[in-house]
């Protein structure tokens, strides 16, 4: 089995398509504001309800190449 790096697996979306994530960076701190009272329906697998995602591997604006995977979510 090849040994791939780590670069090569994280992709950041192209469409940048965020749900309910607002991310700010000052100076080398990253703060990401999500609102949990919000719905955005259920999962692929309908076992959960997404408050928040990223919907993939996205880019940090500005943060000098570094990539988030985020997801929250509740119990149906």
């Amino acid at each position: 089995m090849a040994l791939v790096h780590l670069e090569q697996l994280i992709q950041p979306r192209e469409d940048g398509n965020l749900k309910n994530v607002e991310m700010k960076l000052d100076g080398k701190i990253l703060t990401i504001k999500v609102d949990l009272a919000q719905d955005h329906g259920p999962s692929k697998s309908g076992k959960t309800i997404i408050i928040a995602t990223t919907e993939g591997n996205a880019p940090v604006p500005g943060g000098g190449g570094a990539i988030i995977g985020l997801n929250i979510y509740r119990g149906r």
